[in-house]
């Protein structure tokens, strides 16, 4: 009897000590579990045993004038483009230069047959025969008069008004003349246009054979642009326009001439913005007295503000760049580091970056993070694998 009670109990005490032990290994199988989980969650964390291999850099602040790139093209400056027109219709009859040719001030352009240039010129050798009518009976008059002839005062009086009307019937003849671009001296039925300034034809609207219409039914025949000075037009748009002003410098890089670099200043930003592309037009002149510049040209130009901003710099190497993001490591101790993203801007001429957000003046970062995160990369690819994938999640 005794010894049963006591197998018994021996069998109890078992029992109960295999259930504490269950629940001391569910216990901690379920602390397990929650670590692994905890260090999962945490995709930026990285460890790396030879943490040693990878110096440290502090970030720093420098002074720096802010830069926007734009893109533009060259257009000529429109204070020297002058159009050239007749101030009659006709047909053209000669031409003398093109487009794209270079002209000089007074060259002949081209010539128009013109009806209403005929019909002023016969108005104004008629004119004049009735002028040289009018001095000979006046002079005949007044030679009689002065000579006690038959001839009355009052008759030497309407010769001379006579004469007065025959000159200024002359003179209305021959400004007629003028206006249509003919030359009194030598009338003829044909208008002769030529430049007005020296320069460059920049368009033409005009062909032989071709009919000329009055001045206020047509675009220019002809458009000369003195291309000695010319503006590069540039499109800021409506987020940037408060980054640009006038005064800014701009460093200029042509398509054309990329080992040609030039420099212009801001000197007026338009006051109208282009509903279609929301872009106003940002203005610099440009000296083109060798003659590089042409009208068309695509150009890069770099604004530089006048005033400077404090900006948070890092060298380029502690930036690497992954999934179009760009980020850098940050020391947790002994061999953990984080991945941080940060908001990279332009470049500076040292080489190194600015940092628009995600750094602060003093922080510690790795100085080369591409290296370190090869070497994580090598180390543990698949868990660094998983941790990219969640975050592009």
């Amino acid at each position: 009897m005794n010894s049963g009670i006591a197998i018994g109990c021996a069998f109890l005490c078992a029992c109960l000590l295999m259930a504490g032990c269950n629940e001391k290994n569910k216990a901690g199988a379920q602390t397990e579990a929650t670590a692994q989980v905890e260090e999962v969650t945490d995709g930026s964390v990285i460890k790396i045993t030879s943490a040693n291999e990878f110096p440290l850099v502090k970030a720093k602040t420098l002074d720096i004038a802010e830069e926007l790139a734009l893109n533009g093209a060259i257009v000529p400056d429109i204070s020297r483009t002058v159009g050239v027109n007749a101030l009659t219709g006709g047909r053209i009859a000669e031409v003398h230069a093109r487009l794209g040719d270079a002209v000089k001030k007074g060259q002949l352009l081209l010539k128009i047959h013109s009806p209403d240039l005929a019909n002023a010129v016969a108005a104004l050798k008629q004119a004049k025969a009735d002028e040289l009518l009018a001095q000979r009976y006046y002079d005949r008059n007044k030679f009689l008069y002065e000579r006690g002839a038959v001839v009355a005062q009052k008759d030497v009086e309407a010769a001379e008004d006579a004469l007065v009307d025959a000159q200024a019937n002359t003179e209305n003849a021959i400004t007629q003349v003028r206006l249509l671009n003919a030359d009194p001296q030598h009338p003829t039925a044909f208008v002769e246009l030529r430049a007005p300034i020296s320069g460059v034809i920049v368009e033409q609207n005009i062909a032989l054979g071709g009919a000329a219409k009055s001045l206020d039914a047509t675009p220019n025949l002809f458009t000369v642009a003195d291309l000695s000075r010319v503006w590069l037009l540039c499109d800021v748009y409506e987020n940037n326009l408060s980054r640009v002003n006038v005064g800014d410098t701009a460093k200029i890089r042509l398509n054309a001439y990329p080992d040609q670099p030039m420099q212009g200043k801001v000197v007026n930003i338009f006051s109208l913005l282009d509903p279609a592309t929301r872009t106003a037009k940002a203005r610099i002149e440009l000296d083109n007295s060798q003659g590089i510049l042409r009208p068309g040209m695509f150009a890069t130009a770099v604004f530089v503000s006048q005033a400077k901003t404090t900006r948070v710099v890092v060298p380029a190497a502690t930036i690497f760049r992954l999934h179009d993001r760009d980020w850098v490591f940050f020391p947790l101790g002994g061999n953990k580091f984080r991945r941080a993203e940060v908001q990279t801007g332009g470049a500076n001429a040292d080489g190194s970056l600015q940092i628009l957000a995600g750094l602060t003046k003093g922080d510690e970062v790795v100085g080369n993070a591409l290296q370190l995160s090869a070497a994580a990369q090598l180390e543990n690819p698949i868990a660094l694998e998983d941790k990219d994938k969640g975050e592009q999640k």
